[in-house]
Parts: C-alpha cells; sequence; structure tokens
C-alpha cells in the first residue's frame, strides 16, 4: 500500500512537468527563440519537492495546503502567460488546422503511411511539424484545459495528506470542477472579447486568472478542523469560528479570489469597453448572484453566531 502512494505521488508530479515541458516547447516554437527553453529552470523547485515530500512524508500531501500543485503553477503559468500576449501581437496564420473535428484531428495525430521507412529523426520532426501546424488559439486553449483537468486529477491521485478524510477529498475535488468550469469560460470568453481593443485589459484578465488559480493549492474550504472539546468549552467564540471555518473561507474565495474579481473585470468589459453579448451578461448576473448569496451566508452567520452567544450567556449558573 504504501508503495502504491509512492508511485501515485512520482506519476503525478511526472505528469505536471511533462505539461509543462510542453507549454515550454511552445513557447520556442512560436517565438523561434531556444533562449526559453531557460523556463524550464521554473521545474526545479518542484523537482526538489518531490524529492523532499518522497523522503520526509512518503510521498503523502499537506492537510492546508499542496506544495506540488503551487509549484506546478508556477511552472507553467509564465508560459501561458507569454503565449497569450504573442497571440495579441501577431495575427493567426491561415493555414493552421484547428482542433474543430474529428478530421482534422486524425490528420494531426495519424502520420504518413511511408513513416516506416523514415528515420526517428525523421520521424520526430514530422511529429513537431504537425503539432506546430496547430492554430495558436487551439494551442492554448488546449493548455488551458489540460491544466484545470490535470489539477483535479493530480489533487485526486496525490496521497492525501494528514488529517483529511476521503469525503474531504471528495468534496474538494467536485469544488474544483465547477471552480476549473467558471475559470475557464472566464479566460477564453473574456479575452476573446477584449484582446482586439485593449492589450492593457489582457494584461488584467490574465492577472486575474492567475489569481483565481491560487484556489487549487489551498484546500481551506473544505478541509475541516478538529478543536479541543475542552477549549470550546472554555472559550465559545473559538468555537464558534472554528465551526464555521469551512463557510467563512469559502465566502472568501467567491468575494475575493474569484466571483467578485471577475464581476469587476466583466462590468469594465461592458460599460468601457461597449461589449455586449448574451453570454457575456449571463455569466456577469450569474457572478453578481454568487457574490451577493455570500454576502447574505455571511450575515446569517454573523447573526447565528449572535443568537448562540445570547443563548449561552442566558444559561443560569448552578
Amino acid at each position: 500500500m504504501c508503495m502504491f502512494k509512492f508511485t501515485r505521488a512520482i506519476i503525478t508530479r511526472a505528469l505536471f512537468l511533462l505539461v509543462s515541458l510542453s507549454s515550454v516547447w511552445r513557447v520556442t516554437s512560436v517565438k523561434q527563440d531556444s533562449n526559453y527553453w531557460l523556463l524550464t529552470i521554473l521545474f526545479l523547485p518542484l523537482v526538489v519537492e518531490m524529492i523532499i515530500t518522497l523522503r520526509s512524508r512518503k510521498g503523502h500531501d499537506y492537510k492546508w495546503f499542496s506544495p506540488a500543485i503551487f509549484l506546478f503553477l508556477i511552472s507553467i503559468i509564465p508560459s501561458i502567460w507569454i503565449l497569450e500576449l504573442h497571440q495579441q501581437d501577431k495575427a493567426s496564420v491561415p493555414q493552421c488546422k484547428k482542433l474543430d473535428s474529428w478530421e482534422n484531428l486524425r490528420e494531426m495525430i495519424t502520420l504518413n503511411e511511408t513513416l516506416g521507412n523514415l528515420t526517428y529523426q525523421s520521424y520526430v520532426k514530422n511529429f513537431n511539424q504537425a503539432l506546430s501546424n496547430v492554430c495558436s488559439n487551439e494551442w492554448i486553449l488546449a493548455l488551458h484545459q489540460t491544466l484545470l483537468l490535470l489539477l483535479i486529477v493530480g489533487k485526486w491521485l496525490l496521497p492525501l495528506g494528514g488529517g483529511v478524510t476521503r469525503e474531504e477529498l471528495s468534496q474538494l475535488l467536485l469544488i474544483f470542477v465547477g471552480t476549473a468550469a467558471d475559470i475557464l469560460e472566464f479566460t477564453s470568453e473574456t479575452l476573446s472579447d477584449v484582446k482586439e481593443n485593449n492589450l492593457e485589459l489582457v494584461y488584467i484578465v490574465l492577472s486575474v486568472w492567475t489569481w483565481s488559480m491560487l484556489q487549487f493549492p489551498l484546500h481551506m474550504s473544505v478541509v475541516k478542523s478538529n478543536p479541543d472539546s475542552e477549549g470550546e468549552q472554555e472559550a465559545g467564540e473559538v468555537s464558534l469560528l472554528s465551526k464555521y471555518s469551512t463557510d467563512i473561507w469559502s465566502i472568501v474565495e467567491a468575494l475575493f479570489i474569484q466571483d467578485g474579481p471577475f464581476l469587476v473585470v466583466r462590468l469594465i468589459v461592458m460599460t468601457y469597453f461597449d461589449v455586449f453579448h448574451q453570454m457575456l451578461v449571463f455569466f456577469a448576473v450569474k457572478n453578481f448572484l454568487v457574490v451577493i448569496l455570500n454576502l447574505y451566508r455571511l450575515v446569517v452567520i454573523y447573526h447565528d453566531s449572535r443568537s448562540r452567544a445570547g443563548r449561552g450567556s442566558a444559561v443560569p449558573s448552578v
């Protein structure tokens, strides 16, 4: 069993490194500059973390925070930034292939029948050429999708941290799925709305996207603390804070890390840049509702804590 967890920890980090390496390869390909291979230096912290975690914790993750996921984000986000900004400066190539049909996908992954007579170097060259012919927008979208999917699958594969139950992990993964869908929609739709209007707003969108990705290494919205029962009896306020800690952290994430910033950006796009379409309005209203409902939840928690405190002080001493 220990060996199985050890293997899962290695496989997960290997997948992280492989996807990060593919993003760096794409950057060097579109920039036509081998100096961008220096981005692989960002892989070193993840490799060091893997060695330390395997030796000291037998591959087990931490309870509140996942260093492997955080370092994976550090290794791949700069490459995505470079690709997104490069896309703003260069018009799309008309001969590029889109991954919008089974036929185009088969053409990309299926090599010529005569490849059996080719050398290994020719095989690799043709394969690289096939990948290079994919449109930049398709590549960037694929990286965004792969990143989000791998964050979910990677967290599932990583051995549980100390004190984390399987129930909490399942809840966390379900939250990750919903969060990933919202983030992908935000980046793909919002960038397509503003990229031709204002480069500064592209920086803002990418910054908000980067900020929102910090939810994935943190597990405080699900993982519950287990305060000492005697401490709860001695300090009622501490017990109440402990009871609602996951709710409060979920509210903080919605207001300041995801739905709040997403709403601000979408309102700027609609009002300042005069962009208007049904999907943009729908998701802006959705973000607004999430913000309002979380504020309402915060008020409910406050009144509940006050009522509990009032009942506790009203109990006569024996």
